[in-house]
């Protein structure tokens, strides 16, 4: 948890502008980031305008290509209020706090969103997100929780209606009798990570190829050298099982097929529609989302402990998978499959209590004048996210920015615990955003 708390505010200490808020100088600190996805770029941008020198370190980097793409783009990328469509968020720390991340985030999410411009370069759009339960809500008590608390939060649009099933031609066989809807951020993945690299490096960020290996803290000196940064942030999702130590880290399968939807096949799904894992008969997800204006995800896997990435349309899961959103929404029976990139697999970065925003609580013991002294890490940590980087992405990176004042003041480091802010109750709607202009600054949640 960190001491210093500035709330990320966009217009004031965070802009769309391609050069940073506040121009760094020779006396700002650098961040070495190690982890070039989504976290590591959201973090990089954060940092940027808070006027430090930021290089993000990575052994890989999104590609566009047939080549196995990064995790940040295979993922869904529906905004979500956790815990997420998958079901896997257990922990309540990490759940209660998630709350508070996604609503910075949903708010700087639908800022780009509202314009026009900006939307197309980035590929963010607000769309209607759609989820079905099999009974009335009020006989699940953590989906009706679930539904309070986003309806308390400021989420656009929300409303709650049964007859969003049939408005979405969701056969009634299947068993949905129950529903709301709001408004998401919905996010094309490859076109907002190139926008994302191309935005923090006119930044000023310094990219560097590189793979990290063992544990960061075990070379921690040589790492702040080479360099010459003042702070490390570990932001490396499933590979923080070597670079954190941290055994509790573990893959979470995923899979998405990827069908046109161009309206010539089967009526143009112009809203996501979703069934929890934990709502749903048989335990098995329902995610449909459109990705972009010509292509609709159709989901969902979720299959802890399995490192293999060699699922095919024939494979008996993603056949199941298909077969449940064909029985869910009829015309998807006549969806072609995108035959350039069909099926988008990769592994979540879960960990056992999901995710973890906090300094290194290991420390090193130094000779001080001849008198032992315990000396803390300059190491920061933000991964665990599962299925939601892209849903609390700048949430996390404020806190994170947060941190890094701690350690540049030399403060001691603490576990990650709940803070005033972090109760969902307690958050107030933000005044509505001004979409004629993005001139003004749009205040995060606090």
């Amino acid at each position: 948890m960190s001491i210093i708390d500035h709330p990320l505010t966009l217009g004031q200490n965070l802009s769309l502008k391609p050069f940073p808020q506040q121009s760094p100088d020779a006396t700002s600190s650098t961040v070495l980031i190690v982890g070039g996805g989504v976290t590591g770029l959201i973090n990089a941008w954060v940092l940027l305008d808070r006027g430090y020198h930021v290089t993000v370190v990575s052994k890989e980097w999104a590609s566009f290509t047939e080549q196995q793409r990064l995790t940040s783009q295979i993922a869904g990328a529906l905004w979500e209020f956790p815990p997420a469509v998958c079901g896997q968020h257990t922990d309540i720390l990490s759940l209660q706090k998630s709350k508070h991340w996604c609503m910075v985030a949903y708010d700087i999410w639908a800022a780009i969103a509202s314009n026009p411009s900006l939307s197309a370069l980035a590929g963010v759009q607000m769309r209607a997100s759609n989820f079905f339960f099999p009974c009335p809500i009020e006989e699940l008590p953590a989906q009706q929780h679930k539904m309070e608390e986003i309806a308390a939060a400021g989420v656009r649009g929300f409303s709650r209606s049964a007859e969003s099933i049939h408005k979405h031609g969701i056969d009634p066989r299947y068993g949905a009798v129950d529903a709301y809807e709001h408004l998401a951020p919905v996010i094309d993945t490859d076109r907002c990570m190139e926008w994302l690299m191309l935005l923090v490096q006119s930044k000023g960020a310094k990219f560097h190829t590189e793979t990290i290996t063992s544990d960061l803290f075990s070379q921690e000196q040589e790492l702040l050298d080479r360099f010459s940064a003042g702070v490390i942030l570990n932001c490396t999702g499933l590979s923080a099982l070597s670079l954190a130590g941290d055994k509790t880290c573990y893959p979470l399968r995923g899979a998405l097929i990827r069908v046109i939807n161009d309206g010539k096949d089967f009526p143009k799904v112009e809203s996501s529609l979703a069934i929890t894992a934990d709502a749903a008969q048989d335990n098995e997800i329902v995610f449909i989302v459109p990705r972009n204006d010509n292509i609709l995800l159709i989901g969902g896997v979720a299959q802890p402990g399995r490192w293999d990435l060699d699922l095919t349309l024939d494979s008996p899961e993603i056949q199941r998978m298909r077969a449940r959103a064909e029985a869910f929404l009829p015309s998807l029976k006549h969806a072609r499959v995108d035959p350039e990139y069909p099926i988008a697999q990769g592994l979540r970065p879960a960990r056992e209590k999901n995710i973890r925003v906090e300094r290194e609580l290991r420390t090193r013991t130094m000779d001080l004048h001849g008198e032992p002294t315990e000396e803390p890490s300059r190491i920061i940590h933000n991964y665990g996210h599962g299925g939601s980087g892209w849903s609390l992405s700048f949430g996390c990176a404020a806190d994170v920015a947060n941190l890094v004042e701690d350690v540049l003041h030399n403060l001691p480091a603490s576990k990650m615990r709940l803070q005033e802010k972090d109760v969902v109750e307690n958050v107030r709607m933000a005044a509505p955003l001004d979409r004629r202009s993005m001139s003004g600054p749009i205040r995060a949640r606090l």
